[in-house]
């Protein structure tokens, strides 16, 4: 971890520089890999998708679009275990949670000769990326999968790596695509799969968007499939920042900590106190904890890139926190309702020892698909308005449009474009 001491001289310049140093970390090779996938995907369709799978995933791999009864079958097995009703009470909660985000359409008739409004018109087909591979993440699948059937999407296709034994996700995941109302699901992961769902193959749809969390690979194959599809964001590797003070428990602060950064080494955490010595005490908590955690190794090396920093007030505190834009911002000092209104730039804030992590990760309702890599500057959490678009509806009568005409010939003339003036008074001047 790299400590900052905001009270000595030049300690704010270098820690903006690390952190803004993040946000723009060398991809080359990646992207030139993810480039030539892509290209062959788009060449080769399915053959491609299916030579990569083995490759990657399952040696067996056969086919893609995973079959309806090995769907059935998976929810079958994993209603008999507790996991079933967890995640049917995650389910309700996500839906409960972005049901209050639908919009209306709207048409405004207030005055006279004119007619203004907005359409919201779900998506036809959107495509839902969730990693896999080493895991499992059937809540990912719910916290996408919700959302979409919400905003009315009609076709939302699932794509996640196979497990290398069955060429098949593995039942959690499966079970929750059904809880989620996913009847069309493939197995395929990576930079090959966002290909699939933009491009299509001969056994894939091509789809309007993809959305969803993913490695270096599938997020920067969404990066270079947007434009032939919309994407909601790149959501890459975890991140952290946690604001506390005196009154935070310091076995809280690295609970919180762990819980976030133990997925993947790429993840990151920002600390961020008032004194050294509290900062000294989570550090020394965090290795206490670490010394029974199965993944302890994934968590140190996370910790080499991440910062700690001692800051002279909460003014100076929030501008590190606003910078950084955590994906998730634990605010654990004694009001932090008082310091809500400060916080600018985050995916997800947690206020308080009891708003748990991982809590928010599975069950609270937001979507836990955050922003990452300082998007939170100016990205959302995914909800319900990434599954739908807006469209203006316009009337004018005859009288309104005249009364327009000559202003917007104007503002055409200036741009040197005379056509657009010539339509502009095409309309009789009102008398």
């Amino acid at each position: 971890m790299r400590f900052f001491d905001l009270s000595l001289p030049g300690s704010s310049e270098a820690l903006h520089v690390a952190l803004t140093r993040r946000l723009t970390e060398e991809t080359g090779e990646a992207e030139r890999v993810v480039s030539e996938i892509l290209a062959d995907v788009r060449a080769r369709g399915d053959e491609a998708v299916l030579e990569l799978t083995r490759k990657f995933d399952c040696p067996d791999a056969t086919a893609l679009r995973v079959p309806t009864g090995a769907i059935e079958g998976a929810a079958e097995r994993v209603a008999k275990t507790p996991l079933w009703g967890a995640l049917e009470l995650a389910a309700s909660r996500i839906r409960m949670f972005h049901e209050k985000q639908v919009r209306q359409s709207w048409l405004d008739f207030s005055t006279p000769g004119q007619a203004l409004g907005q359409r919201i018109v779900p998506l036809r087909r959107v495509g839902v990326y969730v990693p896999g591979g080493r895991a499992a993440y059937p809540s990912t699948v719910l916290m996408a999968g919700i959302p979409a059937s919400v905003a009315g999407v009609g076709e939302v296709a699932l794509t996640t790596p196979p497990s290398r034994e069955t060429g098949l996700p593995p039942d959690a995941t499966l079970a929750a695509a059904k809880l989620a109302g996913f009847s069309e699901i493939y197995a395929m992961g990576g930079a090959q799969a966002i290909g699939a769902l933009a491009f299509g193959t001969g056994s894939v749809r091509a789809v309007e968007k993809i959305v969803g969390p993913g490695n270096i690979y599938a997020n920067l194959a969404k990066k270079q499939v947007f434009g032939a599809v919309g994407i909601e964001m790149l959501a890459g590797p975890s991140e952290v920042g946690v604001l506390f003070d005196e009154s935070a428990s310091p076995e809280d602060v690295a609970l919180e900590v762990i819980c976030q950064i133990e997925h993947d080494p790429a993840n990151r955490a920002l600390l961020v106190t008032f004194s050294q010595a509290a900062l000294d005490r989570v550090i020394q908590s965090i290795e206490r904890q670490l010394s029974d955690l199965p993944r302890a190794l994934v968590v140190r090396e996370s910790l080499e890139h991440s910062f700690g920093v001692v800051a002279s007030g909460l003014d100076d505190a929030v501008s590190v926190l606003n910078d950084f834009a955590p994906e998730h911002l634990h605010v654990l000092v004694a009001d932090p309702w008082a310091v809500l209104p400060k916080i600018q730039n985050a995916g997800a804030i947690l206020l308080g020892p009891h708003s748990r992590a991982a809590l928010g990760d599975y069950i609270i309702g937001p979507s836990h698909t955050l922003p990452t890599a300082g998007c939170a500057r100016y990205a959302s959490p995914l909800n319900v308005d990434d599954f739908v678009k807006k469209q203006s509806v316009i009337w004018l009568d005859v009288e309104v449009a005249g009364s327009l005409a000559e202003a917007a010939a104007i503002i055409a003339t200036s741009e040197g474009l005379e056509g657009h003036a010539r339509s502009a008074r095409g309309f009789p001047r009102p008398q």
